[in-house]
């Protein structure tokens, strides 16, 4: 496996973080970052997930850890009890470790590491751990895509398959919607440099053991900017690449004060982004029901497993 100084890197980070785009260069020792974070990783949920894509939650379940934080801001978010930092509790490396093991075993085909990207130092320390002491399953990387190629660049094969969203192609949305007008330009170097770090897609028993997955949800009112993104899939990823459209966009958190991001998607909105991304040749992948956009999809974030 891959050698990284762990504690050089955290150490450096800790005292003037650049582990997001952001570059707050915050002293997290002292206060929380623009992430809402401190240097000392805190987690909000371990349990077993059903709703992943299939080949990630498996019969059993995707092994989700939820990190509290987050380096976006979007209003409609469907985890804003964690990413808005009002729950959850420190962990150490190995304190982690010994939850992965824990969800390994209760069932779960995986580790899913859930918005990571801030406590990157701490995340990647125990996942050499884990694997170092026979843990025996993938690691997901699930994340947002605003992050720095660099850490994809300097971990590869540490980070089995990667799950992250693109989320825009418009400035003027991401600008909006998550306060990070560079989102779309950020996010395509970030994928590529994920593609580079794990090139191959490899499933046994149809649960993904390696490889990317691109998410992208649908938002009411941005179809336009949806075709957007499948087309930079296509140009910079290729039509082989794996995508998950999805349709749970649910007015979560801040998004009623937005008058467009106030209902559901319609089935045209849905349709219109899929049928696109067939027309483009993207025809691997995932759809969803539009069943799922329902609040109950939402885990509960009451320190379960922590």
């Amino acid at each position: 496996m891959k050698t990284i100084d762990i504690s050089e890197f955290s150490a450096e980070q800790a005292h003037c973080c650049t582990l997001c785009p952001r570059n707050c260069r915050t002293d997290r020792t002292e206060k929380a970052g623009f992430c809402g974070e401190r240097a000392t990783a805190r987690i909000a949920r371990a349990a077993l997930h059903m709703w992943e894509e299939p080949c990630i939650s498996g019969k059993n379940g995707s092994g989700t850890v939820f990190f509290s934080g987050c380096s976006l801001k979007c209003v409609f978010c469907q985890n804003y009890a964690v990413s808005r930092s009002e729950k959850g509790r420190s962990v150490t490396a190995d304190e982690l470790v010994g939850i992965y093991f824990d969800l390994v075993r209760q069932g779960a085909h995986n580790i899913n590491l859930v918005t990571p990207t801030h406590f990157a130092p701490v995340v990647t320390e125990s996942v050499i751990k884990a694997k170092d002491g026979g843990i025996g399953v993938p690691f997901v990387w699930n994340s947002s895509g605003y992050e720095t190629p660099e850490f994809f660049r300097n971990s590869a094969g540490i980070f089995d398959v990667f799950l992250p969203d693109f989320k825009y192609v418009s400035s003027e949305i991401s600008r909006k919607y998550s306060v990070a007008g560079d989102y779309s330009e950020v996010a395509l170097n970030v994928l590529k440099a994920m593609r580079e770090a794990q090139p191959d897609d490899i499933f046994e028993n149809g649960l993904m053991k390696k490889g990317m997955i691109v998410r992208h949800l649908v938002l009411p009112g941005c179809t336009d900017d949806s075709l957007d993104v499948l087309d930079e899939i296509k140009k910079n990823l290729g039509k082989s690449q794996l995508i998950s459209i999805m349709s749970q966009y649910t007015p979560f958190y801040k998004a009623k004060e937005h008058k467009a991001l106030g209902r559901r998607i319609s089935t045209y909105e849905y349709r219109k982004a899929v049928d696109y991304a067939v027309e483009l040749g993207l025809t691997e992948g995932f759809m969803q029901e539009k069943s799922s956009a329902k609040e109950e999809y939402t885990p509960a974030f009451n320190l379960e497993g922590v």
